[in-house]
């Protein structure tokens, strides 16, 4: 069973930049895209941005569409997201994940995702 380990949260001043990376603990030939969900206090688990891990295809939530950019490196089983222009409403756990499925048009929903790791917090202050 692969194992997804997310690093890179903290906290920053709105404006501000972060990276985030998650490492998968071995290569897993069914996994057919990653993503990255967040999920603030009170609030439903959403979709920021996805990959497919055969390509460069992506998928962005509209909210961090021109803020955040999501690669992978296959070499080393990593994504990352980078986001830049970070608003205090980015302020949550962010989830790395992993899916077998692929639905066109909705990889960017936490349903379809079946690995995911233990999360890393955002704190953006304003």
């Amino acid at each position: 069973q692969v194992h997804l380990m997310e690093a890179g949260g903290g906290s920053v001043q709105a404006g501000g930049s972060l990276r985030l990376s998650c490492a998968a603990s071995s290569i897993d030939y069914s996994i057919v895209s990653m993503g990255w969900f967040r999920q603030a206090p009170g609030k439903d688990r959403e979709g920021v941005a996805i990959i497919y891990v055969r390509g460069t295809t992506t998928e962005y939530l509209d909210s961090v569409k021109g803020r955040f950019t999501i690669s992978q490196d296959n070499a080393n089983n990593s994504i990352y997201l980078q986001m830049t222009s970070l608003k205090p409403e980015d302020t949550a756990m962010y989830y790395c994940a992993a899916a077998r499925l692929v639905v066109p048009g909705t990889m960017l929903s936490s349903s379809l995702y079946s690995v995911w790791g233990q999360g890393t917090q955002v704190t953006v202050s304003s």
